[in-house]
C-alpha cells in the first residue's frame, strides 16, 4: 500500500521533480532491502509490482508520436487574366520536319537531371501535411518516377482495336488498316520501376473528368496523342452521343487546308470535353500583310499562341508539346520570321534554330507559370518530345525503320537515363509538370508506321509518328497516373 500510494502521487509529475527520481527510487530500494522479515516469494512479488508500476508510469511520459499529422499543403496547380488579342491565321501542318533538322536525332541524348528531386515526379510520394484542430497528422506518400521503368509483354494489349476505332482515329495512323501482318508491338505495357502505374478504363477515366475540360496543343504527334485518347476512353467503339464542339473553339477549315487546325469533343455524360490544337511551336504566329495571300508571318518567340491566351482560362488539363518543327526548312516553308517584344529578332545567337526552340518553351512555360496562381484547378504538363528513328538517312532521303522485332535495343530505362534534361529546363521552378515519355519511347522503334500504309504504294517511311494502338496510348497512361 506504502508503494502504491507513493506512485499514484508520482504518476503525473513536475519537470522540476524529474531532478528527484533517481534519489526517490534509491531511498525505495532501501525501504524494499530493509523488510527483512519478508519471505522469499513475497520479496520477489513486491519487486515486480514496482517495477510494473515504473514500467507504466514511464510509458506516460513519453509524448504521444502520432506519424499521421503535418500541414496541409497548398495546392500544387494554382489562373489568368483576360487579355485583348490580335488575329492569329492557322497553318497548314506539314508533318514531316525538314532534312536538316540536327537537334532531335534518333540519338537524341537522354540523360539524368542534376537535380535529386526532379520536376514532374508525380505524386505517388510526397510528404503531405494535414491540420486537423489542434492535432498534426504527418502523410507518407511513395514517390513515383513514371520515367524510369521497363516494357514488360502483355497479352490483355492492346486497349482498343485499331479495325474499330474509325470515329476518331485517322486511318493512316491504323496499322491494323495497312499491308503490316505483324502486331507484336502491340503487346507490351510500361511499367514503372518500384510503384505501380493503374491501368486504364475509360468510363473510370471520364469519371474522374466529370466536369473538366482536357486540352492537348502542339504539333502532329500530339495530334496523335490527342486521338489515341480519344480511342482509350471510349474503347475505340462508335459513340453517336458525344457532341462535336469544335466550332466553340474556333476551329474550321479554311479553303486549302488540309485539315482543321483542332478538333473537340464533349461527352455528355460526364460534362467532359476533350480537344487538341495545332501550334508546331507553341508561338504566337500572325500575318505580317492579312491582305496578301502570300505574307510571311511573324513568329513571336516570347508570345504563346493567342489560342492558349484565349482559353486557358477553360481547362482543367493542359498538355503542351513541341519540337520537330524547329528547323530551317520549317521556317523558309512556312515564311516564319522570328520577332522578340514585339520587333524582328536582331540576335544572331538566338536565331540558331536551338536556341530559338529553348527560348520560346521557356517563355511559353514562364507565361503559363505565371498564369497557373489565377488557376488553381488548372493542371499543366509540358511533355517531352516523342523520339525519331530514322535510319541511314533522313526521311527524304531514304531514311528507314524497317525493323519489326520489340525491343531490340532493350527493354528498360535506367535510372541515369531517367530525367530529360533538356525537357526538365524548363518547368524547374514552376508549377508546371513534365510528362517525360521521351526514353521509354525510344526503346521503341518498331512501333512507327514505317513503310506501310492503307495504299500499299511505296513511298517514304514514317518513322516519326506511332502505329495506333501504340506508344502514345503509353504516354495517356502516365498522363493519367500523373492526374
Amino acid at each position: 500500500m506504502i508503494i502504491f500510494f507513493f506512485l499514484e502521487h508520482e504518476s503525473h509529475p513536475t519537470v522540476s521533480q524529474r531532478t528527484c527520481e533517481s534519489a526517490k527510487l534509491q531511498y525505495l530500494g532501501m525501504k524494499l532491502g530493509s523488510l527483512n522479515g519478508l519471505k522469499g516469494k513475497q520479496l520477489s512479488l513486491t519487486l515486480i509490482i514496482v517495477f510494473t508500476t515504473l514500467l507504466i508510469w514511464k510509458w506516460e511520459r513519453i509524448p504521444h508520436q502520432d506519424p499521421f499529422h503535418q500541414q496541409q499543403e497548398q495546392d500544387f496547380f494554382p489562373q489568368v487574366a483576360k487579355v485583348k488579342y490580335v488575329h492569329e491565321h492557322p497553318l497548314a501542318e506539314e508533318d514531316f520536319p525538314d532534312s536538316d533538322t540536327s537537334v532531335h536525332q534518333t540519338s537524341e541524348t537522354v540523360v539524368q537531371a542534376l537535380s535529386d528531386n526532379p520536376v514532374g515526379l508525380t505524386t505517388s510520394s510526397k510528404e503531405t501535411e494535414e491540420n486537423k484542430g489542434f492535432e498534426l497528422q504527418t502523410v507518407k506518400i511513395k514517390t513515383c518516377n513514371f520515367a524510369k521503368g521497363k516494357w514488360v509483354a502483355d497479352e490483355g494489349r492492346p486497349l482498343y482495336s485499331g479495325f474499330e476505332c474509325k470515329q476518331w482515329l485517322s486511318e493512316s495512323w491504323s496499322c491494323r488498316l495497312t499491308q503490316r501482318e505483324d502486331f507484336s508491338y502491340e503487346k507490351f505495357r510500361w511499367k514503372p520501376e518500384g510503384c505501380d502505374m493503374p491501368g486504364f478504363e475509360g468510363s473510370s477515366f471520364l469519371r474522374r473528368m466529370q466536369d473538366k475540360t482536357i486540352a492537348l496543343v502542339g504539333d502532329s504527334l500530339g495530334r496523335q496523342q490527342f486521338q489515341s485518347l480519344m480511342c482509350m476512353v471510349t474503347g475505340g467503339k462508335e459513340r453517336p452521343d458525344v457532341e462535336d464542339v469544335g466550332l466553340q473553339y474556333g476551329f474550321t477549315m479554311s479553303p486549302g487546308d488540309k485539315r482543321p487546325n483542332g478538333w473537340a469533343y464533349w461527352f455528355p455524360s460526364t460534362n467532359t470535353t476533350i480537344l487538341y490544337y495545332w501550334s508546331a511551336t507553341l508561338c504566337d504566329i500572325e500575318p505580317l500583310n492579312v491582305s496578301n495571300p502570300a505574307t510571311s508571318y511573324a513568329m513571336h518567340l516570347d508570345r504563346p499562341t493567342l489560342f492558349l491566351r484565349q482559353n486557358l482560362h477553360k481547362f482543367d488539363v493542359l498538355i503542351l508539346n513541341t519540337g520537330h518543327h524547329w528547323n530551317r526548312g520549317k521556317l523558309r516553308a512556312n515564311r516564319w520570321e522570328m520577332f522578340v517584344n514585339g520587333s524582328p529578332n536582331t540576335d544572331r545567337k538566338l536565331a540558331a534554330m536551338g536556341s530559338a526552340k529553348d527560348f520560346a518553351v521557356h517563355s511559353v512555360i514562364k507565361w503559363l507559370d505565371s498564369q497557373l496562381q489565377h488557376l488553381p484547378r488548372l493542371k499543366a504538363f509540358y511533355r517531352s518530345i516523342s523520339p525519331r528513328h530514322f535510319f541511314n538517312g533522313e526521311w527524304n532521303s531514304g531514311g528507314t525503320c524497317d525493323n519489326i522485332r520489340p525491343l531490340a535495343g532493350g527493354s528498360t530505362v535506367s535510372q541515369n537515363a531517367a530525367n530529360n534534361v533538356a525537357a526538365l529546363s524548363p518547368v524547374t521552378g514552376t508549377r508546371v509538370v513534365l510528362l517525360d515519355i521521351t526514353g521509354l519511347s525510344q526503346l521503341r522503334d518498331e512501333s512507327h508506321i514505317s513503310k506501310y500504309s492503307s495504299k500499299g504504294t511505296p513511298g517514304i517511311q514514317d518513322c516519326l509518328h506511332w502505329c495506333l494502338p501504340g506508344i502514345p496510348d503509353t504516354w495517356n497512361e502516365v498522363l493519367a497516373a500523373q492526374l
